[in-house]
């Protein structure tokens, strides 16, 4: 008993509360949550896409390509080597919508966002009211006073 008195005495549990403070702090700022919140619905979005892209838009363009068993089978072969430039070809349309996509959210929609803002700040101040004319020429008369 005498020991978990000296241990709470020196410090250390002062340390380790102060440490677990400054982490929720950290842990459950608003920043670090909506982050974390954007970084799941990104994954989720991600695989979205993935699935529009090897189920949708992959078998459309296997009509066109000639293939037996879809994109995912288009290959080259270099001598003993094959080259899987289909699936190459899926992950790069996948890209493409995601991007598409991020471009759509984050410069338009966005950007509209903050022209709007910008347009908020850049119009003039309403005009001072009459109290506020009086209280600034009442300053002004008790600036120019001379000192008693």
């Amino acid at each position: 008993m005498d020991q978990v008195k000296k241990i709470a005495d020196t410090g250390a549990a002062k340390a380790a509360s102060s440490l677990s403070d400054e982490f929720k702090k950290f842990a459950f700022k608003g920043n670090v949550v909506d982050m974390a919140v954007g970084v799941i619905i990104g994954a989720a979005f991600g695989k979205i896409v993935e699935s529009l892209v090897k189920n949708i838009f992959m078998p459309l363009i296997s009509f066109i390509m000639p293939g037996d068993q879809g994109y995912a089978a288009w290959k080259v072969t270099v001598g003993t080597k094959e080259l899987l430039y289909g699936q190459f070809l899926g992950e790069i349309v996948n890209f493409l919508i995601i991007a598409l996509v991020l471009f759509l959210f984050v410069v338009k929609l966005l950007g509209w966002l903050t022209k709007s803002k910008k347009q908020e700040a850049a119009a003039p101040p309403p005009p001072p009211t009459k109290e506020q004319e009086l209280l600034t020429e009442i300053r002004d008369l008790l600036k120019n006073r001379p000192a008693a």
